[in-house]
């Protein structure tokens, strides 16, 4: 009975081990099924490549003249901003105020200070011409022993300091002056006002609110939105393949139809790290970029917007090819 009950357990045993190893080809047998299975199409096509050897690049849509971050001359509560997002302005319009309460009363007094500079002035010239009438009375005896030498050079001294005391006063008087100016010029500082002509494209203050110096965040930005351009970014990579003049044709993000000529303005000199990323879990963040400067027209019936991504395909010799060459501007090493 023993033997019989441990053959069963042998059999059990073979058996379990069998279908353990079943189950696991079968379970490895569909990953690989899954991992070869092809890839679901993307939502929305890639554009085709409109040229037979293409460096591809993200770029960002700016006014020609690049986009103006406004800041503040100093940190402030803001009191007025009399301009909206999308109103034009002209070079030297009111963008916006920072209260200027303390420099207006400070004007105040330095007002009452030329005020007061110009009077002493005027007591220096009324006693100027005392002593100078009196200078001229004496010289006029026609009978010069009425008079002593002393006497008369008192008369000069009494001049001549009037004369110094008169310009003292007028430089008093200056100094006043260029007080007020100065609290004058500080206060038209705090009306920011449009550096050229453009749109305003952003506002990111309110009247009431504390305005800072804070580079990554503008108050304001303002561009010109008839004419736009592209700023490319070029992995460094493929920076040896870039040259001056290369055509290049841009498309929106989500439109593969819409081909847009661009026309080439400069490469920037600078390599710097990549800032602007297109949201895909695969791009790196810790590359550097070759920005390429181009300039484009609005297309018909296509609304484009500043700061929106573009597809960017730049007409480039093949890598193989390049690889010899020496880029524009560069040294053979």
């Amino acid at each position: 009975m023993n033997r019989i009950f441990s053959n069963l357990v042998k059999y059990a045993t073979f058996a379990g081990a069998a279908a353990g190893f079943l189950g696991i080809s079968m379970v490895v047998m569909r990953i690989q099924a899954g991992e070869s299975r092809q890839a679901p199409p993307p939502p929305v096509a890639p554009p085709q490549k409109p040229y037979a050897s293409t460096v591809a690049a993200t770029g960002i849509l700016e006014a020609l003249s690049e986009n103006v971050a406004i800041g503040v001359p100093v940190a402030g509560l803001v009191t007025e901003v009399p301009v909206k997002v999308n109103q034009s302005v002209k070079a030297g319009g009111l963008l916006f105020k920072i209260d200027d309460r303390d420099l207006q009363a400070q004007k105040v007094r330095q007002d009452a200070s030329v005020e007061v500079a110009r009077a002493k002035v005027g007591v220096q010239k009324a006693n100027l011409a005392k002593v100078q009438d009196q200078l001229d009375r004496v010289k006029s005896v026609p009978d010069s022993r009425a008079l002593s030498v002393d006497e008369i050079r008192a008369r000069e001294n009494e001049v001549a300091i009037g004369k110094a005391q008169l310009l003292a006063s007028e430089a008093e008087l200056t100094a006043a002056l260029a007080e007020v100016k100065q609290t004058q010029i500080m206060m038209d500082r705090l009306h920011v006002q449009a550096p050229r002509d453009g749109v305003v494209l952003q506002v990111n203050i309110r009247a009431g609110e504390f305005a800072t110096n804070v580079k990554d965040s503008p108050v304001m930005v303002l561009g010109d939105l008839e004419k736009l351009q592209v700023r490319a970014d070029v992995d460094e990579q493929n920076a040896s393949r870039i040259r001056e003049g290369q055509k290049a044709t841009a498309f929106i993000k989500g439109d593969t139809k819409t081909a847009i000529q661009l026309d080439f303005l400069r490469v920037e000199p600078y390599v710097i790290p990549k800032v602007s990323l297109t949201g895909s879990s695969t791009e790196r963040v810790d590359t550097r970029v070759l920005q390429v400067i181009y300039s484009m027209k609005r297309p018909d019936g296509v609304p484009v917007y500043v700061g929106q991504q573009v597809d960017v395909y730049i007409e480039a010799a093949s890598s193989d090819a390049s690889s010899g060459e020496v880029a524009k501007g560069q040294p053979a090493k």
